[in-house]
């Protein structure tokens, strides 16, 4: 069965789509800046349940996860729409206000203004569509596309925590009734944190060759990565940067491993640069987990115990 990843790829290639490919388009506004755009669907029951989080949460991840793709294009998010679908039963309770709190205690915290969307009734399900515009400057927009055989692969913080987070709300267990390690697990799950300060700034240093969130996992972004740059990579699995909070539960250490890079909804970044020029920088807050190579494709992980292929495992919707 073919992937939503598949069907995009298909429809670039059937009419010729050659802005399609990254976290955002990336549009010309005048002789010195650049626009990059990006729009994301939630949808109710697939991307969050109604009894695991709240209006606010639900409000506050629907920005977040949007400027998550302008912190990966190393652009600063200044616009905003906001379309939102609910059904008449949700329309009659404080839903649709809260979920606007939500969304503008993010919106004020990064300085975005919303400048339009919709409002609309569905049948019985919730459905969220998000469009953020970012500026950056012209030609610096830090591409998919840009890695480089002997470049390093980086990551900011720890990974693996959105995953447990959603592993945990699947068992039943509640923000409200957990230990602190569960909390935060689960909040890296319901209120991510996307990484604009860290993005802008790989971009106005010049450091990325290349650059993607982690939405769906490693293994899955990784790939999107290399397909475009026409290169492979090597990972050293003992590098992966596994959020303590795993300790939470019963998984030896190359599980947790596994877990990281797998799971997806960290919406940290992942990016690939010269290792001198991170070194000089004195960049702090990221891991280099391995090294891009020229093996068209093909992701290795190197473990203690020998070599083996990284097959993507990250959440797809079809």
């Amino acid at each position: 069965m073919r992937s939503e990843f598949d069907f995009i790829q298909n429809l670039k290639n059937k009419y010729g789509l050659s802005k399609v490919g990254d976290d955002c388009a990336v549009l010309s506004k005048d002789d010195q800046t650049d626009m990059v755009v990006t729009a994301d669907m939630l949808v109710e029951d697939i991307d969050f349940r109604l009894d695991w989080t709240t209006p606010e949460l639900i409000g506050s991840k629907a920005l977040s996860v949007s400027l998550s793709d302008i912190a990966a294009m190393g652009a600063n998010p200044v616009f905003a729409m906001i379309s939102l679908g609910v059904p008449e039963s949700c329309w009659k309770t404080q839903f649709v206000d809260k979920f606007y709190d939500g969304w503008f205690t993010v919106a004020r915290h990064y300085d975005v203004e919303l400048i339009g969307g919709d409002l609309s009734r569905t049948p019985d399900k919730i459905v969220i569509d998000s469009t953020v515009i970012g500026h950056i400057a012209k030609g610096k927009a830090i591409l998919r596309s840009g890695a480089k055989p002997g470049d390093s692969i980086y990551v900011t913080g720890e990974l693996g925590g959105a995953s447990a987070g959603l592993m945990l709300l699947e068992s039943g267990f509640r923000y409200g009734k957990s230990n602190q390690r569960k909390k935060q697990l689960i909040s890296r799950q319901l209120r991510p944190t996307p990484q604009v300060v860290t993005g802008k700034q790989l971009s106005a240093l010049g450091l990325a060759t290349a650059m993607i969130d982690l939405s769906d996992g490693v293994s899955s972004d990784l790939l999107h990565i290399c397909k475009m740059s026409s290169v492979g990579a090597r990972i050293y699995f003992e590098n992966i940067p596994v959020n303590s909070n795993l300790a939470e539960f019963s998984l030896n250490a190359e599980q947790q491993a596994g877990l990281a890079l797998s799971g997806g909804e960290d919406f940290e970044l992942l990016f690939t640069a010269d290792e001198k020029k991170i070194s000089q920088a004195n960049f702090q807050g990221v891991t280099r987990i391995g090294e891009i190579t020229a093996s068209l494709g093909i992701i290795e992980v190197v473990h203690h115990n020998g070599v083996s292929s990284l097959t993507p495992k990250g959440f797809r919707h079809f």
